[in-house]
């Protein structure tokens, strides 16, 4: 199934132009020095290796004065380098499931300028269910110019995560970015409580575009051959080792 994937995706990016990679080097330095501060864990320091934050924000386009949204944020991994890089030239919403952002980097350097949005989306699981229903109508902003989300798309129902794409689909201004990380799953395998965590890649291109978006890239920056996609993301065998699909989206102009 892996030797499919990138034979599927340089089909769906043969004609699509990529988001331009130059003046990167003001935006590369901010990014390094906020994953130099201190305020991040050493728990958080020793995912960089696994994680490549630096690689990841370079091909998803982002530039220190972008108007940037990232979706549920939970403790704040990619926040603490996001925000301070935002902070002067760019703005910087953190939505979806943030409210804990409140108190962890509350009076923090670098945070002064962080937006908390779409505090009102509605959490719901039926009993027994393993994903999560999401009701929403909007993030309350428009015209930004990327909107992140980091491993989050396998915890939502195939409902709460069409709820999630057409709000960031609104949110973004024409030409605006949709970055999506999350664990790689096998392409139509059943819903189980070990795969729970995972998204069969396949399935979310289909979702994404029919959101609207455009498919503009892919990259293997966290591609893994060990993991064989056998067991649940947080077993100690796989984790920060999962094979990871990392995908950019348009929305078109």
């Amino acid at each position: 199934m892996k030797k499919l994937i990138p034979a599927l995706l340089m089909a769906l990016t043969a004609s699509a132009s990529v988001f331009a990679q130059s003046d990167f080097d003001a935006t590369a330095d901010k990014i390094k020095a906020a994953m130099a501060s201190d305020i991040r864990t050493e728990a958080e320091t020793d995912r960089d290796r696994n994680r490549r934050p630096l690689q990841t924000l370079e091909f998803f386009g982002l530039r220190d004065d972008m108007r940037v949204v990232e979706l549920v944020p939970g403790g704040g991994w990619y926040s603490k380098i996001l925000a301070p890089v935002l902070r002067d030239k760019g703005e910087y919403y953190a939505g979806i499931g943030a409210g804990r952002l409140r108190t962890t980097l509350e009076g923090k350097p670098g945070f002064d300028k962080v937006s908390i949005i779409a505090e009102d989306a509605e959490f719901s699981r039926e009993e027994g269910a393993l994903l999560t229903d999401m009701k929403i109508d909007s993030l309350g902003v428009k015209d930004v110019d990327i909107v992140f989300t980091f491993r989050n798309y396998h915890n939502f129902s195939e409902a709460g995560r069409k709820a999630m794409n057409k709000v960031a689909f609104d949110a973004l201004k024409p030409g605006g970015i949709y970055a999506v990380v999350d664990h790689t799953k096998r392409h139509m395998e059943p819903l189980t409580r070990d795969n729970r965590r995972r998204v069969d890649p396949v399935l979310a291109i289909k979702e994404i575009l029919e959101a609207g978006f455009e498919f503009v890239d892919y990259s293997d920056l966290h591609r893994r051959q060990d993991d064989e996609l056998r067991y649940e993301v947080g077993v100690k065998t796989v984790t920060g080792n999962t094979d990871r699909w990392t995908f950019k989206f348009r929305k078109p102009e």
